[in-house]
């Protein structure tokens, strides 16, 4: 476990996402000064592999990383998969920032999982860019559709646009900070409307993709 997280901090340190590379860099170190110690554990017996993977480990305090890799055609991950252990009750706003929300329905899907609950989402400010082309009209006509459907149901949908954005993450006001290397756009397209997957999220086959899940305490420049 810990070598694989310092490779993974190798990579953001790459891709020059030095406050994400610090926290893998952090842990992975300290799970190999953990060995080096001797826990008189094994991987699978409770210990340290336990304690990486558990998403409630580390909850208390925010001193956690987390990182899923979707393979190439999996199914089972759905937003709720993914998003719903983070939010909790006291998440009223929440931050998308993705330079590619064009597949509209998938943005929606998102939406009504925040609209669910159990949190209480008053807020989303959306950053994306716009359509290049002919579909940039449709792009924003149905964000302003789904903006108004929030509305109904006392949500606000803040909608900005920018060109030099490159960056994929989500971010609820509890802290935690969700970056996943597609986006939102990580399911594949289903073979027709009335196939399976279509309308269930969990049923519909990804594209390879990594999850890498941080709390922001963690990640703030020193």
């Amino acid at each position: 476990a810990g070598a694989d997280t310092v490779k993974r901090a190798v990579q953001l340190d790459l891709a020059s996402r030095f406050q994400e590379s610090l926290v893998c860099y952090q842990e992975g170190i300290d799970l190999l000064l953990q060995v080096v110690k001797g826990t008189g554990r094994r991987p699978g017996e409770g210990g340290l592999a336990a304690v990486c993977c558990s998403p409630t480990s580390f909850l208390s305090d925010g001193k956690y990383h987390k990182q899923i890799r979707i393979e190439e055609n999996a199914t089972g991950f759905g937003y709720e998969k993914l998003f719903q252990e983070y939010l909790t009750e006291i998440v009223s706003e929440v931050w998308v920032e993705d330079p590619y929300i064009r597949h509209l329905y998938n943005f929606l899907r998102f939406c009504e999982m925040l609209v669910k609950g159990p949190c209480k989402v008053k807020t989303i400010h959306l950053l994306t860019s716009y359509d290049e082309g002919s579909g940039r009209n449709q792009q924003i006509s149905g964000l302003e559709e789904i903006q108004q459907s929030l509305r109904n149901y006392g949500v606000t949908l803040n909608i900005e646009f920018s060109s030099s954005i490159h960056d994929r993450e989500i971010r609820f006001n509890n802290g935690w900070m969700i970056k996943i290397g597609r986006g939102l756009d990580y399911f594949k397209k289903p073979q027709g409307r009335f196939s399976i997957g279509y309308c269930d999220f969990d049923l519909r086959p990804c594209h390879e993709t990594t999850v890498d899940v941080f709390h922001t305490k963690y990640t703030k420049k020193m």
